[in-house]
């Protein structure tokens, strides 16, 4: 009997180890979060779209991609990021789409120790670096640096007074205290500030509100075909001021949808969008000109958006830190994703369609200034504002 134990327990061991070597070998596993439906769907398809011109093999490993859709939903994002990690072991994660969802996923993907790259606008989601954050990790620019751009452009135009209308979430109102901080540095004063949520029909009050304050320009934080209310609104309304977006309107989507009422109005947004039209010597140009060609070879012309190339930069990144990580482990597992984190926060140099990425300990981001660009639609056309 003992004999019989003790060869049991040596073959089941050894199996074990056998199961355990194999998934140590295995292919490297990339989840991603993306708001596929609901009303941060035009930020999702893209991405998802652009999933397919994404590498599939990265440093002699099969690289597979798992694309789970977050309906929109903060709660589903987190059921999603739970479920990659414990039932996929997934290597890193990509997403979510919105920031309210990737706000959420934080807690889960420190918890699990999987490295996660945002493809949401929010400083919050990196800022600080501190123990949870450390796992996290994002391709969009801030909206400090969006907010930022919007000051400076209402002030050389002769700004005095702006009103903020915004998402009822954490990215309307992450966007709106970075709007109201760079327009008193630039003596702008913020006359009023409305609230709506992704799936209103009108913002009528909110707009009559506004127009009481007589503002010179309006600021609107919303991503996606929601954040077109607004402008609409004010339009029908008669109003005659500035109107500026945040970068989370980036896709003939919006456009479409907007249609006129957009016409005349400014966003700091990707380069990627105004690719063809930036100088030469621009940092992002080359690494745009190259996904804009492969994108719309596959969807048509004009079909790109901001938020298909942070997708693709967010695979630029793994690109380039899942050899690093080869070095230390193998996928599947703790110690790979621990060198994987490592890899990306070195990442220095690496230029993709929105600039050169120079990552630190303590910035996950790893832009500068040169990474956004202010635009003005006209005629359901990006134009570049040098």
């Amino acid at each position: 009997m003992r004999r019989f134990f003790t060869r049991s327990l040596i073959a089941a061991v050894a199996t074990a180890a056998v199961a355990a070597s194999g998934a140590a070998s295995a292919q490297v596993k990339i989840g991603l979060v993306l708001s596929l439906t609901g009303p941060a769907a035009s930020l999702g398809i893209p991405a998802r779209d652009t999933v397919a011109l994404l590498p599939h093999e990265i440093g002699g490993k099969q690289v597979q991609y798992i694309v789970l859709d977050d309906a929109s939903d903060t709660t589903q994002a987190v059921q999603d990021t739970k479920k990659l990690i414990s039932e996929q072991n997934v290597d890193a994660i990509i997403g979510s789409s919105i920031t309210p969802n990737s706000l959420a996923m934080i807690d889960v993907v420190a918890q699990g120790q999987t490295p996660m790259i945002s493809l949401a606008s929010s400083a919050r989601i990196i800022e600080p670096v501190d123990a949870k954050r450390a796992w996290v990790f994002k391709t969009p620019q801030t909206d400090a640096m969006m907010a930022s751009a919007i000051a400076e452009h209402a002030s050389n135009h002769n700004v005095k007074t702006l009103a903020y209308i915004g998402q009822a979430d954490a990215l309307g109102e992450a966007f709106y205290v970075e709007v109201a901080k760079f327009a008193q540095l630039h003596h702008i004063q913020v006359v009023a500030s409305e609230r709506f949520n992704r799936n209103d029909t009108s913002v009528t009050g909110q707009v009559l509100k506004i127009l009481a304050a007589h503002p010179d320009a309006v600021v609107v934080g919303a991503a996606g075909t929601p954040a077109a209310l607004p402008p609409t609104t004010l339009i029908e309304r008669g109003y005659k001021g500035l109107i500026y977006h945040n970068h989370g309107v980036g896709n003939r989507d919006f456009l479409r949808v907007c249609g006129k009422a957009c016409n005349g109005t400014f966003l700091p947004t990707s380069p990627v969008l105004v690719a063809a039209q930036l100088p030469n010597d621009h940092p992002a140009k080359r690494e745009a000109l190259t996904y804009i060609k492969l994108y719309e070879a596959q969807h048509g012309p004009g079909s790109v958006s901001a938020f298909g190339s942070y997708t693709w930069d967010a695979g630029m990144l793994l690109q380039n830190a899942i050899p690093q990580a080869l070095k230390t482990a193998q996928p599947g597992t703790p110690q790979f994703r621990q060198a994987l984190r490592s890899a990306l926060e070195q990442t220095h140099g690496l230029k993709d369609t929105n600039g050169v990425v120079q990552m630190s300990p303590t910035d996950h981001l790893g832009l500068d200034q040169q990474a956004r660009v202010m635009v003005e639609i006209r005629d359901g056309q990006w134009v570049y504002q040098p």
